[in-house]
């Protein structure tokens, strides 16, 4: 059986680590059929949204430790590449992480690299890098500061405890907590209202806020005022490309 299920429904996905016996770590296997899966995603135009969730108690419990314990150097250099999240930033449409358990070290790495995070009552937060002899490399200590704060951040990184849902609701880490049998419900619910959306103004969408959550105030400002009037032109320039070709196809169908 495949580490990672693929589930394709009407213009969203769902994707399931299935390693529940180790906790969906991340082996080997794991991080190739992830790869190979949200690359199946991203060559699919009829899949807009997908949900990233784990099979049984846990989301992701980080890096598989006894492949770490191995000490084979090719193993070593392959968990400094950050493939899996390069994997998820290739998919041009939203993420949303249904945390359903226990989200450490690379799992929590993986769950900020969603867009919209939803948590069941089970779920909890570690990064145990610093107690494991690792650093970061798929974005936490950058990404984590910018969500929760400085010092919540350095709090969570510095001991290794963890933070339960509760908390990392209060703490704005996560949208939304619900009871475990309403995850995947609430997190389809919200897949399907972002389906509702228009295609290409969801897809400029997020790239506005993305790209701008980088850029000092006003100069994000400036920048989503110019997109702002790109996008008109653009859709005034469509509109009216269209009004022609109507024009011309009625004109053709009158004369015969």
């Amino acid at each position: 059986m495949s580490t990672v299920l693929l589930e394709k429904h009407d213009s969203f996905a769902v994707i399931t680590l299935n390693r529940p016996d180790a906790m969906n770590a991340l082996s080997r296997e794991l991080r190739s059929d992830f790869v190979r899966v949200f690359a199946a995603c991203s060559d699919d135009p009829e899949i807009r949204v997908i949900i990233l969730t784990g099979a049984g108690k846990a989301f992701c419990a980080g890096f598989d430790l006894k492949e770490l314990g191995s000490n084979d150097t090719v193993n070593t250099a392959e968990e400094a590449d950050n493939v899996v999240a390069r994997a998820m930033e290739g998919f041009q449409g939203p993420i949303i992480g249904a945390i359903n358990g226990h989200c450490i070290t690379g799992g929590f790495e993986m769950a900020l690299a969603c867009d919209i995070l939803i948590a069941s009552e089970n779920a909890r937060f570690a990064d145990t890098h610093a107690r494991v002899g690792m650093l970061p490399g798929w974005g936490l200590s950058q990404k984590l500061p910018r969500m929760i704060g400085l010092s919540r951040a350095r709090e969570i990184a510095f001991t290794g405890a963890p933070i339960f849902a509760q908390q990392a609701y209060d703490w704005g880490l996560v949208n939304h907590v619900v009871a475990s049998d309403d995850l995947l419900p609430k997190a389809t619910s919200m897949a399907k209202d972002i389906c509702a959306c228009v295609p290409q103004i969801l897809a400029q969408y997020q790239t506005l806020i993305s790209d701008g959550y980088s850029m000092p105030l006003a100069e994000a400002l400036s920048w989503e005022e110019a997109r702002a009037i790109w996008w008109a032109e653009q859709t005034s320039s469509a509109t009216i490309e269209q009004r022609r070709s109507g024009i011309l196809e009625k004109g053709r169908s009158e004369t015969t």
